[in-house]
């Protein structure tokens, strides 16, 4: 640990994450204030806590080599892992998800830090095998090691959540050279799984029953034997690739398979999710559907946002948060609350200092000579991004509500503590990006 390391650290990036924090801040009081003036929380106070917490943790990582973390990635990860599974078992339920633990009123959310443990675990997998010729197992386990955690972040359930992990992924493996046929595989199965996950809920809700054969994606029977001749199917265009080497077995095998796991996993998706979890990946497609339910949120939100304008009403000056119409304003519609009162032009400075963290986050992944680095600086942007696409997509109704924070902005420990580990990792490579 070195001192001087903290001159040299990547000033922009750490600008625009303590700009970020102090808005974060500022908001959190203004959503604590009725219409009356009254303030009627303490949030602010402990988010100032975490945000100082927090730099200081990026500051000290910053010091530290990351490479030292490299033989401990195995045991970071594991041990998310086990209080993953323990918060599955034992934690405390919140809007629905067993998804926190602690006592009293102490508690940490394990799933936040399950992202950055899963970054560089496979940080060190891909690069561990970057000179490997078996590019699909290379595919395999790095899915693995990522859908592990994903898979019992789902179950608690926490959707919002388990999806960052597919940008992470997405990322790392394409930063890392990973064949874009594997790639593309991941997000058509993706892609699809949610589509057939949520069809049903909208041809019952938004088509009123319009295309009455969409039902039988719920029914268990069908969707066996599907699954079991697309299984024969894919069998046979296997054996067929392997005799022959004709394309068309390969891309016979390969649409089989997207169809194959993307009905195993919307058939499990919508055992384990309630069913106001789906109807939040459906209702931004008409808010009216579900008005006072999910429909709600996006309602008061798209309202909040609009009458702010192009400077706003001024900081303390916004209805739709003093009046409490907006639900969660501190967490998940934080961004709403502030285009309220700075308008357009506050939610175009988000934007940029957004921007701005993850070009330089892409800029270390690019200039560092160290691969390992390079990866986690990839993941770790594809964390970022995908946070603040999805948040702020969501306020404004363009995205589906899965409760996944603004980073830096909204109120949380976990998620503050956790943004700001990555944010301290980022540095620590920026430092030591020409050294090995």
């Amino acid at each position: 640990m070195k001192i001087r390391d903290l001159l040299e650290i990547d000033y922009f990036l750490f600008f625009a994450t303590v700009v970020l924090s102090i808005f974060g801040i500022m908001f959190i009081y203004s959503s604590a204030v009725t219409s009356t003036g009254l303030l009627v929380s303490q949030e602010y106070l402990r988010q100032i806590i975490w945000a100082a917490s927090g730099l200081v943790i990026a500051l000290v990582l910053s010091m530290i080599n990351y490479r030292r973390l490299r033989e401990i990635t195995v045991y970071l990860y594991l041990g998310t892992l086990a209080l993953l599974v323990y918060t599955c078992l034992f934690g405390k339920p919140v809007h629905g998800a067993r998804a926190w633990i602690g006592v009293g009123g102490f508690g940490i959310q394990p799933s936040e830090f399950a992202k950055i443990t899963t970054i560089l675990l496979l940080a060190r997998y891909l690069d561990d095998t970057r000179r490997s010729p078996a590019a699909f197992s290379r595919f395999v386990v790095s899915c693995v090691i990522v859908l592990v955690p994903m898979g019992v972040i789902l179950i608690q359930p926490d959707f919002g959540t388990s999806l960052v992990f597919i940008p992470i992924l997405l990322a790392m493996t394409f930063i890392a050279g990973v064949s874009m046929r594997y790639i593309f595989f991941l997000i058509a199965c993706i892609s699809t799984s949610i589509i057939l996950m949520v069809l049903p809920l909208w041809q019952r809700h938004i088509m009123h029953n319009a295309i009455p054969s969409l039902e039988i994606l719920t029914n268990s029977r069908f969707i066996f034997s599907a699954m079991a001749a697309l299984s024969f199917i894919a069998v046979i265009a296997l054996i067929g690739f392997l005799r022959y080497r004709k394309p068309y077995f390969f891309w016979i095998l390969y649409g089989s398979m997207v169809v194959i796991l993307s009905l195993g996993v919307s058939f499990v998706a919508r055992r384990v999710l309630k069913d106001y979890q789906i109807m939040r990946l459906i209702v931004f497609l008409d808010p009216n559907v579900d008005p006072q339910g999910a429909g709600w949120n996006i309602i008061q939100s798209i309202t909040a946002i609009g009458s702010g304008g192009l400077v706003g009403k001024g900081y303390l000056q916004g209805t739709q948060s003093h009046y409490r119409f907006l639900p969660q304003q501190s967490t998940d519609f934080i961004f709403s609350i502030f285009t309220e009162e700075w308008g357009f032009l506050g939610g175009l400075l988000v934007f940029s200092l957004f921007l701005l963290i993850c070009l330089r986050l892409l800029r270390i992944a690019k200039i560092t000579t160290d691969s390992f680095g390079a990866y986690i600086a990839a993941g770790l942007a594809g964390m970022y991004i995908f946070h603040f696409f999805i948040n702020v997509g969501m306020t404004m109704g363009i995205m589906p509500i899965t409760g996944i924070p603004l980073m830096f902005m909204s109120y949380g420990g976990s998620a503050v503590i956790s943004a700001m580990t990555g944010i301290g990792l980022s540095l620590s490579i920026y430092v030591r990006r020409y050294t090995h």
